[in-house]
């Protein structure tokens, strides 16, 4: 009996405590105050969700790629060039019959000289609504004809250049319609870093609208391509390095970083390496699209020679066939006629050592000085000529739109 009575007052204490317990809950779900515990809780996910934010990118959609390509698509286009080329190809008799060419062909190859057109496709970019292009001279090097085609256009649309430049690899085209066009937006390539996602959209091998996607591999990466037709190579000294798949005919396009602005212009392969591209960073063409944005022309300060670095052989050679202690500076290899630099008397086979007592030791040290200067303004030059020191004066010009 007793046994009884403790577990029946074993059983009322549970049963009063379930009580007070599920009480407990009813009254704290009627309260507004928060406990501790679940503002803590909350606080942490507000902190969350506001470092979410503020990083661009956002790994929960996993269309983020497709998106931004989807936003810009219009804005790329195709550029088709047409070049007409000495005929280097090979006539077979007779009448080019395939049979005859199986079994004589190579016995009885004529050279066909007649001027032929060759076609060649690049890509590109809009950066205003009325139809300016950004892409590179390379791919409208000494075309004849130029064509645009734009994914929201049925048909090609004509284009001319409006500036290039062989050495910087940078050319802008006007697209000669009456009608708006979608831009893209550029960003900062001064900003970017190795690592960071980008994609890039262009029209590899005439295939169109093709998007890769990869990271900055490198920056500030220099690199020479062979030149056509024995003209001079270009030289590159500040390139973007990426792994996103570039190949013939991506050239020209954009790249892009996370927020859909345009970072580079596609520019070139690695033949040597798999997985290696490299683009201009944008920066070195946003102030020449600004001002035809805003004046409608471009005015670039100009001196008008080209030079290169001298090496280190040639440097000492030159030193000890002239007595000189010291030299530095860059060789003028041209002076472009009727320009700035052949009016103040500058030759080929000059030396650079100085321009307004600044000291020339790199490639870029003068075009950065250049570049700084405007229309108009007089330079003090420092060269040394055939062992001598010579001060020349010269004054800035404006740069032709197209050299």
């Amino acid at each position: 009996m007793m046994k009884i009575l403790k577990n029946s007052r074993l059983y009322s204490y549970i049963l009063v405590s379930l009580i007070a317990l599920l009480a407990g809950f009813a009254l704290a779900s009627k309260d507004d105050s928060i406990t501790p515990f679940i503002q803590a809780q909350e606080i942490d996910q507000i902190v969350v969700e506001e470092k979410t934010e503020a990083i661009p990118l956002n790994f929960n959609n996993p269309y983020i790629f497709a998106d931004i390509a989807a936003r810009v698509d219009a804005a790329v286009v195709l550029v088709t060039s047409e070049i007409e080329v000495q005929g280097s190809s090979y006539q077979y008799l007779p009448f080019n019959d395939p049979f005859f060419e199986f079994f004589f062909g190579e016995y009885f190859q004529l050279p066909d000289r007649r001027p032929q057109t060759q076609e060649g496709y690049g890509s590109g970019f809009i950066v205003s609504e009325d139809g300016y292009v950004v892409t590179n001279e390379h791919v409208v090097h000494d075309a004849v004809k130029i064509m645009i085609t734009v994914s929201d256009h049925d048909e090609p649309l004509p284009a001319e250049v409006i500036w290039s430049d062989y050495d910087s690899d940078l050319a802008i085209l006007k697209i000669n319609a009456d009608r708006k066009f979608q831009t893209v937006k550029l960003g900062d390539s001064d900003s970017i870093r190795p690592g960071e996602p980008v994609l890039a959209i262009g029209n590899p091998f005439g295939y169109e609208h093709t998007v890769t996607q990869g990271v900055i591999s490198a920056l500030g990466r220099p690199i020479s391509i062979r030149g056509d037709n024995n003209e001079r190579p270009r030289i590159y000294s500040n390139l973007i390095q990426t792994d996103a798949a570039i190949n013939p005919g991506n050239s020209g396009g954009p790249l892009l970083n996370i927020k859909g602005e345009v970072i580079g212009i596609n520019t070139a392969v690695s033949l040597q390496g798999q997985g290696i591209g490299f683009a201009i960073p944008i920066n070195e063409v946003k102030s020449i699209v600004k001002d035809l944005q805003e004046t409608g022309e471009i005015i670039r300060p100009w001196l008008g020679i080209q030079y290169k670095e001298m090496d280190k052989r040639y440097i000492e050679e030159y030193k000890e066939y002239y007595g000189l202690k010291e030299l530095n500076g860059v060789t003028i290899i041209k002076v472009i006629t009727d320009s700035p630099a052949e009016k103040a008397g500058l030759r080929a086979n000059d030396i650079i050592t100085k321009i307004d007592d600044v000291v020339i030791e790199e490639l870029d040290d003068v075009a950065n000085y250049i570049s700084k200067k405007n229309i108009g303004d007089k330079i003090k030059i420092e060269v040394v000529r055939d062992g001598y020191s010579l001060i020349i004066f010269a004054e800035i010009g404006k740069r032709p739109n197209q050299l």
